[in-house]
């Protein structure tokens, strides 16, 4: 039975999905496109100090390994040594400086999330002339604590170990693609130290014109260019895998995990888009080989390289902090729900807010206001409002943030979208995807397979030169089956609902300084001596007014 399988299954190419929730190594079919196994692991985020956010480099890479070696024990009786290449796609910007010659990291790496370089934010836009942003011209990007370049300047200036290593020529920069390439291909005994243009594109160190690293950027930021990875395309064969059960497999795709997305869902053509509900929730439009600069908030990024010699193509993008960790909030943080799934069923329970309104801006907002001050709130609470309430408020806050991204979008690119290809774990939920119908008031297809992540950093490997496994010709390119969400509600009901929105994100605005957020907890009780006095004297205040029988 098994020798059968073998025979008609063939060629396999796996795929690294390196959330920023969990890790995945999925295994698919090149032929058909068909997932045939796969696992998963869930990683820890530590918050040190408030808007600080972090995950052990070790644990990362940890979950990798472990998840390729679970997918092949499941994969045993179908043959392992099938798979011809591995892909990776991965969480973008998230920041980890190692040392090159013990293989261990300097600190944990910086997420994508954190906060912690706001202050350095501000100072920096300061010193960039208002006639001539060339961040903004070189990188396609607005100066933002989101991107790269920033978090690994905090490193180089606040952590000893790091600026040792520095001194030494013993450190190496990466995002987690790099991490991971570099640890999997020998790591200190000869391993690659390599990036792809997807992912140096979101650094704010990386020329998108020139396809290079720019030293006016490297200096503006204080970054010495010694310790960045080599740039790459998409879709070669980086390096061989050099231990656990797929050792000598070819290393050779590698998408951030948004253009992967973009890949995966088939966007080839100019106007095509996706919008991906992971953590975060990001909305690609592919732009050709043309960069559009955005005049409504959205970013210029490099949408994917698919060989040495093929052609760069760009994207537009809008970019949302917190979309399933809003999910992960209510569960880990409040308690209200036991599982994310739960959340459906809550939200089924009452099929409306009721006039609750959630903007959860934990990590500021990004695209298309891009206000680091702003924080969560929930509003238009009344006596009558329960948890099921607050849970549709946040599905709903997903589809919001997702509408004020497609108008930034249609303004960008003067055309409409007729409908909105959409992916990720969240597209489960079928009350997220007919509330987004709704708000968005066009239909929403989804792929009946949603791991298209994986799909697009498995379709790069497999076609990489080299491998040849995977044909992207459009004639070769299968039809995905889609799901197929249409608009419920009246127009008129939609604007309503939108401009409600509105309101509740300016009052979301302004809520933090800047000031004390670079170095350490903004709050008065990080003033032993303030904090102690305050909590003594509230202590004394009510014991006298106990003691004296006042009410």
């Amino acid at each position: 039975m098994a020798a059968t399988k073998k025979a008609v299954l063939g060629q396999l190419v796996g795929a690294v999905d390196q959330g920023t929730s969990s890790t995945r190594f999925l295994v698919f079919n090149p032929k058909t496109a068909e997932l045939l196994s796969h696992h998963q692991v869930e990683i820890k985020q530590e918050f040190p100090k408030e808007g600080w956010v972090e995950q052990d480099p070790k644990e990362i890479l940890q979950s990798v390994c472990e998840c390729i070696e679970k997918t092949c024990e499941k994969l045993g009786q179908l043959n392992i040594s099938n798979i011809k290449a591995i892909g990776i796609s991965n969480q973008r910007e998230t920041t980890v400086v190692w040392d090159k010659l013990t293989g261990e990291p300097l600190y944990n790496a910086v997420l994508w999330l954190d906060l912690r370089t706001q202050s350095t934010v501000e100072s920096l836009r300061k010193s960039i002339p208002v006639n001539n942003n060339f961040v903004k011209t070189k990188t396609g990007l607005p100066l933002s604590t989101y991107f790269s370049a920033v978090k690994l300047r905090w490193l180089l200036a606040n952590v000893r170990k790091v600026q040792k290593a520095v001194e030494e020529d013993r450190a190496l920069f990466g995002t987690i693609d790099s991490w991971l390439i570099w640890s999997l291909t020998g790591g200190a005994s000869g391993g690659v130290h390599c990036t792809d243009v997807t992912n140096a594109s979101r650094t704010m160190l990386f020329n998108i014109h020139s396809l290079e690293w720019d030293k006016e950027l490297c200096e503006f930021f204080e970054v010495p260019m010694k310790i960045l990875p080599n740039v790459r395309s998409s879709s070669e064969i980086y390096g061989l895998m050099k231990a656990g059960a797929l050792e000598g497999v070819p290393i050779s795709g590698c998408l951030g995990d948004q253009s992967a997305a973009l890949v995966g869902q088939l966007c080839f053509q100019d106007g095509q888009a996706k919008n991906t509900y992971g953590t975060g929730c990001f909305l690609l439009c592919n732009t050709g080989h043309k960069c559009i600069f955005s005049e409504h908030g959205l970013l210029t990024t490099v949408a994917y390289k698919l060989g040495r010699d093929k052609p760069v193509h760009y994207a537009l993008e809008g970019s949302v902090a917190i979309a399933g960790a809003a999910v992960r909030w209510l569960r880990d943080n409040l308690g209200i729900i036991k599982t994310s799934e739960e959340i459906e069923k809550l939200a089924k329970e009452v099929g409306s807010s009721y006039g609750c309104y959630f903007v959860p801006a934990f990590s500021g907002l990004y695209a298309p206001y891009w206000e680091p001050s702003a924080r969560g709130i929930i509003c238009g609470l009344t006596q009558f409002t329960n948890k099921c309430h607050i849970a549709f408020a946040s599905l709903e806050a997903v589809c919001f943030q997702t509408r004020e991204i497609l108008d930034a979008m249609n303004q960008d690119c003067g055309i409409a979208l007729s409908h909105l290809q959409v992916d990720g774990g969240m597209t489960n939920n079928k009350i997220l995807m007919q509330l987004q119908a709704d708000i968005l008031y066009i239909p929403v297809v989804k792929p009946l397979i949603p791991e298209t992540t994986a799909l697009g950093a498995a379709m790069a490997a497999g076609a990489a030169e080299g491998v040849g496994v995977w044909s992207l010709k459009p004639e070769d390119l299968s039809a995905v089956t889609m799901e197929r969400f249409e608009p419920q509600i009246n127009a008129k009901e939609s604007e309503i609902r939108y401009s409600t929105w509105k309101k509740a994100v300016m009052k979301s605005m302004g809520w933090v300084s800047t000031q004390s957020s670079e170095n350490g907890d903004p709050s008065i009780f990080s003033s032993l001596p303030l904090g102690f006095f305050i909590v003594s004297s509230m202590v004394m205040l009510i014991g006298a007014r106990y003691l004296s029988g006042v009410p």
